[in-house]
């Protein structure tokens, strides 16, 4: 029998020769000095030859378990070079059903109804909180009790909305695999009931105009870098949300009429769906008033040599994080009292209740889609004379008694 010293030792000699090791089982030790395990058996009554592998990747132990394994099979008569085929089939289908390869397929197949800011969320999330754990786990392996571990440690961390984000896009997956043949169950679904309950509510928010007028110039006094106040004082004024803001080009502010200054958002980038990939008009319009330019102007100085409006600090190539500027309104002195998105709030509360008659008109300036899609479509095209009105006042009201912008440039930094 060889010994693993013995194999070691083996050097070409520039013919292919043979090492028995008992059994069948022998080492074939090519000219140019590579080493390969084979098994001769007969089957059928014919002489056949089964590769195990290379040495050393196959130690000789490993050899001689493969050797034995394709003698059991012959014992209840079974080829075993079709077993070996077989259990490498097998191996193959476990990788293809696996969660993250069916996560991806369900992902790609989703994508193109999704706005691009939602397909980029769902993506992330799958990637940082679960292909790690089940990435390579047969979707059929995965138990009610697995999903429910991984969702806990992302309830501890203070995100429990996030959780069942998570469970949700989980359970559309398995749902998928078992609409197309790979599982028969859904232990996302199983344990929806077992999540920790989560306190429901709207966003915080001030919507008394003369607090959040205190505010916003309270959160521009603190120590902070001025690409963040500006960026604060922006979404202020144009009450678009903070992840729309934060991913802003300047491709999209460059060039601004300077009578009538429009900003145009792709409807990729904002929280709507498309109904046609070539449908313009489901791009959003934002009248900015004379405050919203002037800040734009001061931001242009510190950012506008990059493609990124709000880039982040560290990263000039990605966006800044919209929590920079929730951090900035927490350290103000307004934590769970009031949250980047609050300011859509504010404006929708305070606007609403100077002119009740341009409610409609308001819930276009805030985006709101209507649930009939010939009101949606029509209110779109409307109302930009009045909008730009609205903005305006509103401009006016929320920085009565504010800096300029270009004051925000040289203000304390953090």
């Amino acid at each position: 029998m060889l010994t693993d010293i013995q194999i070691r030792n083996e050097k070409p000699t520039g013919k292919p020769y043979k090492l028995a090791d008992g059994g069948g089982l022998h080492l074939f030790v090519s000219p140019a000095g590579g080493k390969l395990w084979r098994y001769r058996y007969e089957f059928g009554g014919k002489e056949k030859l089964l590769s195990l592998g290379a040495y050393p990747g196959v130690a000789l132990a490993a050899a001689r378990a493969a050797r034995d394994d394709a003698k059991a099979a012959l014992r209840i008569g079974r080829d075993p070079a079709i077993a070996k085929k077989l259990q490498k089939l097998a191996h193959t289908r476990s990788t293809a059903n696996t969660f993250e390869a069916i996560g991806r397929e369900w992902y790609e197949l989703q994508k193109p109804q999704w706005a691009e800011r939602h397909a980029h969320d769902v993506l992330v999330s799958l990637e940082r909180d679960v292909f790690p754990t089940f990435g390579d786990i047969p979707v059929t392996d995965i138990t009610p009790a697995d999903v429910l571990a991984l969702l806990r440690p992302i309830e501890k961390r203070e995100a429990k909305e996030t959780a069942r984000r998570v469970r949700q896009r989980m359970s559309a997956i398995f749902v998928y695999a078992i609409a197309s043949g790979r599982a028969d169950q859904d232990p996302a679904a199983i344990v929806k009931g077992a999540l920790a309950p989560m306190k429901k509510g709207r966003q915080p928010a001030v919507t008394d105009l003369d607090a959040a007028r205190a505010m916003l110039q309270k959160a521009e006094a603190e120590p902070a870098h001025p690409v963040t106040k500006l960026a604060l004082r922006i979404l202020a004024l144009t009450a678009v949300r903070p992840g729309t803001l934060a991913k802003t080009p300047w491709a999209e502010w460059n060039g601004l009429d300077a009578d009538n200054p429009l900003w145009r958002i792709p409807a990729e980038r904002m929280k709507m769906r498309l109904q046609h990939k070539d449908d313009d008009a489901r791009d959003f319009l934002v009248p900015l008033p004379r405050q919203a330019v002037e800040a734009i102007d001061a931001l242009r100085t510190l950012t506008g040599r990059g493609p990124l409006a709000f880039p982040n600090t560290r990263h000039a190539h990605k966006p800044m994080s919209e929590n920079a500027m929730g951090y900035l309104l927490n350290r103000a002195g307004y934590h769970h009292k009031h949250v980047p998105h609050g300011w859509r709030a504010t404006f929708s509360s305070v606007m609403n209740e100077r002119f009740r008659v341009d409610k409609p008109v308001i819930d276009v300036m805030l985006a709101h889609v209507p649930k009939d899609k010939t009101e949606g479509a029509y209110n779109r095209a409307l109302h930009m004379e009045r909008r730009r009105e609205l903005a305006q006042i509103w401009a006016d009201l929320i920085l009565e008694g504010a800096c300029p912008a270009i004051d925000l440039l040289a203000g304390p930094r953090r």
